[in-house]
């Protein structure tokens, strides 16, 4: 009932009392009308109170993803329909922040400076390692085709034993550091036969090309890139050595207060790998003016990876479990973690 109406009520009550009771002092009349006027104005400002303070529990969110130049989430960002779908959910709007390999991101992701990031499968350990509060959301099928051991195409290096003294170059406690590892394992070498290197991507291309280095381990597309433009050869790629997994990773603390979230990310990422899948060309024709990288180049990594986004399962916390170990061997990290730790179970 609004604040006149009843107003008008408690006039019609105070007639009624009046004419019973004809000697009631008309003052006594007007201070019963100003006082309960004053509690109907009180009640209303506190109902308006707690309408604000409903709307302000739903204030407007920004959802903060963290990429790789080419990777699942940014196909999902070309296609652009991310966005509306989140919108039901609170998502107000979605910021998209690159970076050039998975550790810095897990680094901005321990800072609260990114909601959700997908790295490869060796920055999830290292991080956890740190005491990084992050919790694996989703995962992929394996990729192992998609990263290699790089020499130059007239270098003497032929086999990964040859690697015995040499500079190799790679961006440290990544997929491509874990990669190392097990191709030198594979080889007959062990890790202190060789002089590690750490360099991002670009540092490492560029000395890779100037000679500064040996070889170059690394992953799609700057893999394909050095082999169609720099005529890198391959002495060994991941087959066989490693799941070469995508990981999506978040905090708890985000993971459990929008659960609804990371399932409508993964439902996304899901049809837009779908429709990658069936669509090989589409999926280079599009990416290729967004990333400045040539669409032949593309094609030769769509051949070698998927897009998919699938549950955390017992094969996936084995992986990562060995990578853990190794590199708590290697001294990579400071202690021994439990992977199973860090799965997120949806609320």
């Amino acid at each position: 009932m609004r604040l006149w109406q009843k107003v008008s009520v408690w006039w019609q009550r105070i007639g009624r009392l009046q004419r019973s009771l004809p000697v009631l002092p008309m003052l006594f009349v007007i201070a019963l009308v100003l006082t309960l006027t004053t509690a109907a104005c009180s009640q209303t400002a506190t109902t308006t109170s707690a309408d604000s303070t409903s709307t302000a529990s739903a204030a407007p969110v920004v959802l903060r993803i963290g990429r790789q130049k080419f990777d699942p989430l940014t196909l999902v960002r070309a296609k652009g329909k991310l966005e509306e779908r989140l919108k039901p959910l609170g998502i107000t709007a979605v910021e998209w922040i690159e970076f050039q390999s998975g550790p810095p991101m897990l680094e901005a992701l321990n800072a609260d400076s990114i909601d959700i990031a997908r790295t490869g499968d060796a920055p999830p350990v290292i991080a956890q390692a740190a005491g990084v509060p992050l919790v694996y959301v989703g995962g992929s099928a394996p990729k192992d085709k998609s990263s290699a051991v790089l020499v130059k195409q007239d270098s003497p290096i032929q086999a990964i034993a040859d690697l015995r003294g040499k500079k190799v170059a790679f961006a440290k406690s990544s997929s491509a550091n874990y990669l190392a590892v097990k191709a030198l394992e594979a080889g007959g070498l062990k890790w202190e036969d060789i002089k590690p290197v750490y360099l991002s991507p670009s540092d490492a291309r560029s000395a890779f090309e100037q000679g500064n280095v040996d070889a170059w381990v690394i992953w799609d597309p700057f893999y394909a890139a050095a082999q169609k433009q720099a005529g890198a050869r391959v002495v060994r790629d991941s087959a066989g050595l490693v799941a070469n997994r995508d990981f999506y990773l978040a905090t708890r603390k985000f993971a459990d207060k929008y659960p609804d979230v990371i399932k409508a990310i993964g439902e996304e990422v899901q049809a837009v790998a779908k429709w990658a899948d069936a669509n090989p060309s589409e999926v280079a024709a599009l990416l290729s003016p967004l990333l400045k990288i040539d669409q032949p180049i593309l094609e030769t990594v769509n051949q070698r990876r998927n897009y998919g986004f699938e549950a955390i399962t017992p094969e996936m916390i084995a992986e990562q479990q060995a990578i853990a170990d190794t590199f708590h061997t290697l001294k990579l990290i400071p202690k021994p973690i439990d992977v199973k730790n860090a799965i997120w179970k949806a609320v």
